[in-house]
């Protein structure tokens, strides 16, 4: 029998996982400077069980059982998009009970020592000067924010603002809700990159249960910003100038909310690249160019919104934060190791095995993650930082993975993700 596809290069990504692992805590542990507790995880130990456990589990366990009957193409694409929310919503919510409680839903944004560094706490710099006048001086008002706001555009900011929602709870139901849409838009990211009905459906149920989208699907805007950047995506890996355009339109929009999401437009080039050829890639490029350039354009005309100056801005607080802690060189390994972990060890070892196959999806990954982490702007917390690449990766990793062992393959997600938010613990 043949050696299965791809596995050479997972082999090779998984001991280079294990040496990472293995110098990041072995060095840590003998008091080496690397910036987090447990190198290359952003987490320290802490094991803790809330009580809320005994509703959460059973609320998980349901949530999973309800998923696997999905994987068996019954039910049209609505019934299926409707279903594989509600599972994913369920399952962060019983996910983040088990440790945290129902205070668990909101307290990062509201009475936890994080919620300081949120988002909350920059709207009356806002309400005091009204949004036009706040967005005109954004750019220079960005270091007197909280960390958070003062290292993204303001999407967030001006999303709270139109809506009225200046509540820890009600920030918290937004992102909880945004977030959960992540499972059927990857669905939908998998049916545009060919993936048939059932494979299609692996990648929302494997994006469901990763133990980071569990983890930090109720905990972080990074969540929200994850289905931002699917609907870009998925429009993006299309044919034709109409998909493109909506597309571009959708990744500005999104790159409002996080300069991060700009790298879907990267993935989506490098899979237009590899899909349709050179041509499509460019002009999809040149579309996406050109709608970014118009909108931030139209946007500083209107309202003197600086994205530069606030692109520079954001530089600025991160270079300010705990990044200067953190050695490049180990980062450059920890990052992705992190976030491959984090994302689930089956999802991963079969997206890996997906690059070894040169697909396309894999490949437009592997090439954002490679820039992201030589440009050196994310050292350390991949784990929730990437949220918007898991989706990829999930889709990437249905390709190979295969459909008859998803029932095994989910409960290991959720052992990873239950042992995870048990032993361990974050700020968010």
């Amino acid at each position: 029998m043949g050696q299965r596809p791809g596995t050479r290069t997972a082999v090779a990504l998984t001991v280079v996982g294990l040496a990472t692992v293995a110098f990041g805590l072995i060095y840590g542990a003998t008091g080496g400077g690397l910036g987090t507790s447990l190198p290359p995880f952003f987490a320290f130990w802490d094991p803790h069980v809330d009580t809320y456990a005994l509703i959460g589990l059973p609320v998980v366990a349901i949530s999973a059982a309800a998923a696997l009957p999905l994987l068996k193409g019954r039910g049209n694409v609505a019934g299926f998009a409707a279903a594989v929310f509600a599972i994913a919503l369920a399952a962060r919510l019983g996910f983040s009970l088990v440790r945290d409680g129902a205070d668990g839903w909101y307290a990062v944004f509201g009475t936890s020592p994080e919620a300081g560094n949120e988002y909350l706490p920059a709207l009356p710099a806002l309400h005091s000067l009204g949004l036009r006048e706040f967005l005109d001086r954004f750019a220079e008002l960005s270091p007197t924010l909280p960390i958070h706001p003062s290292a993204h555009p303001p999407g967030i900011l001006v999303l709270l603002d139109v809506t009225g929602i200046d509540s820890a709870k009600g920030f918290a139901a937004l992102v909880i809700l945004a977030g959960a849409a992540a499972a059927p838009l990857t669905y939908a990211l998998a049916r545009r990159a060919a993936l048939d009905e059932l494979r299609a459906r692996a990648a929302a149920v494997l994006i469901a249960f990763s133990p980071a989208a569990m983890l930090y699907g109720v905990l972080s805007t990074d969540a929200m910003f994850a289905t931002l950047g699917l609907i870009a995506a998925c429009l993006l890996v299309g044919a034709g100038f109409g998909s493109w355009l909506l597309g571009a339109v959708a990744l500005a929009v999104a790159s409002f909310f996080s300069w991060a999401l700009l790298a879907l437009g990267a993935f989506a080039a490098v899979f237009q690249l590899l899909r349709r050829g050179i041509g499509t890639a460019v002009g999809m490029s040149v579309v996406v160019g050109a709608v970014l350039i118009a909108a931030y354009a139209a946007l500083y005309g209107a309202i003197g919104f600086d994205p530069i100056g606030s692109i520079r801005a954001a530089g600025d607080a991160y270079d300010l934060g705990i990044a200067n802690a953190r050695p490049y060189l180990f980062w450059l390994f920890g990052s992705p190791v992190a976030f491959a972990v984090a994302l689930g060890l089956p999802t991963a070892w079969y997206a890996a095995r997906a690059l070894g196959t040169a697909d396309e999806v894999a490949v437009g990954l592997a090439a954002i993650v490679v820039v992201s982490v030589l440009i050196g702007l994310t050292k350390a917390e991949t784990e929730r930082i990437w949220l918007f690449m898991g989706p990829l990766a999930a889709v990437a990793a249905a390709s190979l993975v295969p459909v008859r062992r998803m029932p095994l393959i989910v409960g290991v997600l959720l052992a990873q993700a239950l042992a995870t938010q048990i032993l361990l613990d974050t700020i968010w």
